[in-house]
């Protein structure tokens, strides 16, 4: 197996996607399932439990999301498919040692990135059951962005940013 991408070229390269086709959506899997790794490791790095809580919902949501993305995939091939252990593998996830507010700031406009990306491919599918997949997962983007905000909050007001 070659050596993947990290987490963030992954989520770059997979923004300049216009048309989820089949490859496109096994990234997408492989990002949301890495997706749950990154706000375990975000939670992990907060010294606040009430925001490390939140962090953990999103992580938890992203591994529905690749179920999700696996029902599309089956949806659109128009067979039962499981993913390969490649598919299966997670990106890398480098992240600093302490988290901040700062740093979570970033990644609720990534999340709020994450729904118009989600709605922009659900416009151009064809199936309506995969389009409503897509949509679900963007709506719970912005879930997760709101959450990330709240976090934000919470640690600039207690003085942990």
């Amino acid at each position: 197996m070659q050596e993947l991408e990290d987490f963030y070229t992954a989520n770059a390269r997979l923004g300049a996607v216009a048309t989820l086709d089949v490859d496109a959506m096994w990234s997408v899997f492989r990002l949301e399932r890495t997706g749950h790794e990154f706000y375990v490791g975000l939670a992990e790095r907060i010294d606040h439990p009430e925001a490390a809580e939140l962090l953990l919902r999103n992580g938890t949501e992203e591994l529905a999301h690749a179920r999700r993305i696996l029902k599309a995939i089956r949806l659109t091939v128009g067979e039962d498919v499981e993913p390969t252990d490649e598919q299966l593998a997670c990106h890398p996830v480098p992240l600093p040692d302490q988290v901040d507010a700062d740093l979570l700031a970033l990644v609720v406009s990534g999340e709020q990135q994450a729904d118009a990306g989600y709605q922009a491919w659900a416009d151009q599918v064809d199936d309506p059951e995969v389009a409503k997949l897509l949509r679900l997962n963007g709506r719970e983007e912005t879930i997760h962005a709101e959450r990330v905000a709240r976090a934000v909050e919470l640690l600039r007001s207690s003085g942990d940013d």
